[in-house]
């Protein structure tokens, strides 16, 4: 006869228990995630309102919104951020001039960046040149600032153009451009495309200057990727299916991200931007026209473009010098 102790059949009774509740015998994985406050981070914006992080178990204790990808970076030498999504510029800077130990794991658009200018007094990407023009763009270290030098080598502009450049985030470059107070401005999406709804046109886009240009991307910590691979491998899927129902359901994400990037009630740092966004309204149609026209949804990266944005930083002065991509990619979690 077989002899069933108390200690064995607790045991038995704790071990069938867990098995029949998974969720009860996994518990959430605790995760401080930060975005930048546009429609670059849309992926996230989705997830966060639609309740995929709980339900794919990631218990997010911080969503930290953040005005521009220059005030994440700084925030991301501070600790107490796991992952981010960010423009790739800012996420480099914070690698080479930060010392933060970051991975890139997955991509959630290209391009995404654009030129708008006052019709009635630029025609031309020539006539920025002229030196009555008021410029503005956001500040080094920034894509729209990498851009504008590049739109300088391209089209052979003065160089002047760049020192007398006002710099801004994006939210008061809008704010400038409409009150008169600059001519153009080079700015991240969702901004260009609430300027052309308002009458202003965008003469130049990233596309055009930058082929195949990485816009932003999804970070972890090496940290909390040595401490939580499997939480990284499900940001990532929950960041492609981010990416799939944006690119599938175009009007429906657009009226969630729409309603998240409104700021009513919402906390976004550094707090002394907020008052600019309160008084811009951000609509469904101009987030479908700017994830639709203006930005390729992928999770996909290509580690060349990578690279070539590292080594255009270097060449700009963002970065003391470039070093090699792989330092900062890990992509084993993008399989199809």
């Amino acid at each position: 006869m077989i002899k069933i102790t108390g200690q064995i059949l607790l045991m038995a009774t704790v071990s069938f228990f867990f098995c029949c509740h998974p969720a009860i015998a996994a518990p959430l994985v605790k995760i401080g995630l930060a975005v930048e406050f546009v429609d670059h981070a849309a992926c996230a914006h989705l997830a966060r309102s639609q309740g995929w992080y709980e339900e794919a178990g990631l218990q997010v204790n911080a969503f930290d919104n953040y005005a521009t990808g220059m005030a994440l970076s700084a925030a991301l030498s501070r600790g107490g951020i796991d992952a981010a999504y960010m423009c790739l510029f800012p996420a480099i800077n914070a690698y080479a001039n930060a010392g933060v130990k970051l991975k890139i794991v997955a991509g959630t658009h290209l391009y995404g960046y654009g030129l708008v200018v006052n019709p009635e007094k630029i025609k031309t990407i020539e006539d920025l040149s002229g030196s009555e023009v008021k410029l503005g763009c956001s500040r080094e270290g920034s894509p729209p600032a990498a851009l504008l030098y590049k739109l300088v080598e391209t089209y052979g502009l003065d160089t002047s153009i760049v020192n007398r450049t006002r710099r801004m985030p994006p939210a008061k470059l809008l704010l400038a451009l409409s009150s008169g107070q600059i001519d153009a401005a080079f700015m991240c999406e969702q901004f260009p495309t609430m300027a052309e709804a308002a009458g202003f046109r965008q003469l130049v886009t990233a596309k055009e200057l930058w082929p195949e240009m990485q816009g932003s991307v999804l970070i972890v910590t090496d940290a909390f990727l040595q401490a939580h691979p499997e939480a990284v491998e499900t940001l990532v899927s929950l960041t492609k299916r981010g990416v799939s129902f944006i690119n599938e359901h175009p009007a429906e994400a657009a009226k969630i991200v729409a309603g998240e990037l409104n700021v009513a009630g919402k906390e976004i740092f550094p707090l002394k931007l907020s008052s600019s966004l309160q008084s811009l309204t951000v609509t469904p149609e101009v987030i479908r026209s700017s994830m639709g026209t203006r930005m390729v949804n992928t999770f996909r990266v290509d580690p060349e473009a990578v690279q070539q944005a590292i080594d255009y930083a270097a060449r700009i002065g963002n970065i003391k010098q470039p070093f090699p991509a792989e330092e900062i990619l890990d992509l084993r979690y993008l399989h199809e």
